[in-house]
């Protein structure tokens, strides 16, 4: 694996993107967890909880989106390897004392390479999905808190966010 001295792996010694060779990796069980949430105002959050969006439910059509996600990660970041994902689960929570959705997504796939950013798609375009479907009655929601609380498989180990 060639790697710059600042230790990013995506990145040529002569400072040039391409995408990091994992043939010699071990191919190994992986699994990814992310989260993340959709902060609104009161009233849309009742809006989603009870079901009575104009759009149709709200949670069931960002739960597809976010799988869908998952399964296109490789297609949207340039460098991301193609994997053969065995499982993606996206769960959507209202939350009232967001009030909001919180979104949290795990992805497993048997392979070279983990699925970290697979799970992140998954929340963000969960999350995106919320949003597109709730934007007519509350313009000012906030999509925040995305971040990996759980790797595992591969060399460099597990990861557990605290």
């Amino acid at each position: 694996m060639t790697e710059t001295t600042s230790g990013l792996t995506h990145f040529t010694q002569d400072g040039d993107a391409h995408m990091v060779d994992v043939s010699d990796k071990a191919i190994t069980s992986r699994i990814a967890t992310a989260e993340g949430w959709v902060k609104m105002a009161h009233e849309t959050y009742e809006i989603i909880a009870q079901g009575r969006a104009k759009k149709g439910d709200v949670l069931a059509v960002a739960r597809l989106a976010g799988i869908m996600g998952a399964k296109q990660c490789s297609t949207l970041i340039p460098l991301c390897h193609p994997l053969p994902i065995t499982k993606v689960s996206v769960d959507l929570t209202p939350d009232e004392t967001l009030p909001g959705v919180r979104i949290e997504a795990t992805v497993k796939t048997t392979g070279q390479t983990g699925v970290e950013m697979e799970a992140l798609t998954a929340v963000n375009i969960a999350a995106l999905t919320v949003f597109d479907m709730s934007k007519a009655v509350d313009k000012a929601m906030e999509i925040g808190g995305i971040r990996v609380i759980l790797k595992d498989g591969g060399k460099s180990g597990r990861y557990q966010a605290t």
